[in-house]
């Protein structure tokens, strides 16, 4: 019986309070995206970088490493200290957790490119750039977008724990609902649509790796 009233409560919630789930869905996920993209400017490059630099790729993954063993709630109470409550402590967080995944796959993208098919570039002339631009990166794209990927979804969780810190999003309707005391339809409320969009971003970026793999596997 309770589990009937939670989900008419919660269906009641959804109907007077839909346009406002829908925009902590919209800020939830702009959050996420820009976070990672800010880290896919940064982990992409460097991932390039030590792939080309390989003494020093142990190096960055193993900084890359240590970030992603802090806890998010530790590392959002550390950035909060320098940039205060809000967005923009949740961006950097979830910037630094992408890192890893980001850089990792972007490196280890390019390790898999044949040197075969570079020797080959090298000897039909191309510049280093050219190497870069017409042969690496297209052969590392899917890799890459596979880090983008787990990013993005890792994102979306850390996202939710930063409304503790205000930055609002869905997770702002989970406390609101531990703190209730019937608060069963406002968790679900907020936890719903999270696990609905990060599996939404998971099948989407899938898709798209997939369609860059393909090309690959033609003859």
């Amino acid at each position: 019986m309770t589990n009937l009233n939670t989900w008419q409560q919660l269906v009641y919630y959804f109907q007077h309070n839909g346009s406002y789930v829908l925009r902590q869905f919209s800020h939830h996920f702009l959050i996420s995206i820009y976070g990672v993209l800010l880290a896919a400017l940064i982990g992409i490059p460097l991932g390039i970088f030590i792939a080309h630099r390989k003494k020093l790729s142990n190096v960055i993954i193993g900084v890359a490493n240590v970030i992603q063993t802090v806890p998010s709630l530790a590392m959002l109470s550390i950035i909060m200290l320098g940039l205060g409550l809000g967005t923009r402590t949740v961006i950097a967080t979830v910037f630094l957790y992408s890192l890893l995944p980001i850089i990792k796959n972007t490196y280890t993208g390019m390790e898999n490119v044949s040197d075969n098919i570079i020797d080959s570039g090298i000897g039909m002339g191309m510049t280093n750039w050219q190497l870069l631009r017409m042969v690496e990166l297209p052969l590392s794209l899917a890799v890459i977008m596979a880090g983008i990927r787990n990013a993005l979804v890792v994102a979306i969780g850390i996202t939710a724990i930063g409304a503790f810190v205000g930055a609002g999003g869905l997770g702002d309707i989970i406390i609101r609902g531990t703190n209730a005391t019937n608060g069963g339809a406002l968790i679900l409320a907020g936890a719903l649509p999270t696990a609905l969009m990060a599996i939404i971003a998971d099948v989407t970026l899938g898709f798209v790796q997939r369609h860059l793999e393909a090309p690959q596997a033609r003859p």
